[in-house]
């Protein structure tokens, strides 16, 4: 059976030049402060940070004293977020995990999922799965923040296809929407070094109504959008999707 693009090790390797430049890693203190100021989570507090990737939000959490869990399906981004992590002396639980598995009942008192790294999965209910885990991983009163592109902002600022430029890398994208505007399909075509990979992925894309009405059916108490990190409105000026749901 063909993996799904998610599944396959060649993906993840060969668009990390374009998911993990200096700017974007360095840009994880200023992303971490934001969630601690709009969550609320107290020092010492246990954080799980699902698709941790490399780690740049996790290493940046245990640098404040977070109790810090990190679950990503990707051996070799764990295995660079471990080797981080020993470099600086910091207590990381790093984990590989298939975020529809995971699953720790009443453990974190934050659990975050950034950087779209959700509605990977042709089947919605696999998004309800990931969602219900989460809820049981929290501990009663623990805040979850996810992070990704809403629908409305897509539509907004929405382009077929584009290029651009970053550091040692020029990219192609081109972009397509389906199923009624419940998901899109990117193909990337990436030169580097001398070399050329495309690759193909889709997701699903959640509305701000559409992604609160998610988390409060699988047992959250509330949940509330904002259009950026920082907790600006969500509303025709927003650049990202934030939703903090309460257990």
């Amino acid at each position: 059976m063909k993996k799904e693009w998610f599944d396959r090790d060649s993906f993840w390797s060969e668009t990390y030049p374009v998911l993990f430049y200096p700017e974007r890693i360095e840009k994880a203190k200023e992303e971490i402060t934001c969630v601690v100021d709009l969550s609320g989570v107290k020092k010492e507090a246990r954080v799980l940070d699902l698709c941790c990737g490399i780690g740049r939000h996790s290493l940046e959490f245990a640098r404040r004293g977070y109790r810090v869990t990190g679950v990503d399906r990707t051996k070799n981004y764990l295995k660079k977020a471990s080797d981080q992590a020993k470099k600086e002396k910091l207590d990381i639980d790093f984990t590989q995990s298939d975020m529809r598995k995971f699953v720790k009942p009443n453990t974190f008192d934050l659990a975050v999922n950034l950087f779209t790294s959700f509605g990977y999965f042709d089947d919605p209910e696999d998004d309800r799965t990931v969602v219900k885990n989460i809820y049981k991983s929290l501990k009663p009163g623990g805040k979850f923040v996810i992070e990704m592109m809403g629908k409305e902002i897509l539509a907004r600022v929405f382009s077929e296809r584009d290029w651009s430029e970053g550091d040692g890398f020029t990219i192609l994208e081109h972009r397509r929407v389906y199923d009624d505007w419940s998901m899109i399909e990117s193909t990337w075509t990436i030169f580097e070094g001398g070399k050329k990979h495309v690759h193909t992925f889709s997701h699903r894309l959640y509305s701000a109504s559409e992604l609160k009405s998610l988390l409060v059916s699988c047992g959250f108490s509330a949940a509330i959008a904002y259009g950026s990190l920082s907790g600006a409105d969500y509303d025709h000026t927003a650049k990202r999707l934030v939703v903090v749901g309460i257990k």
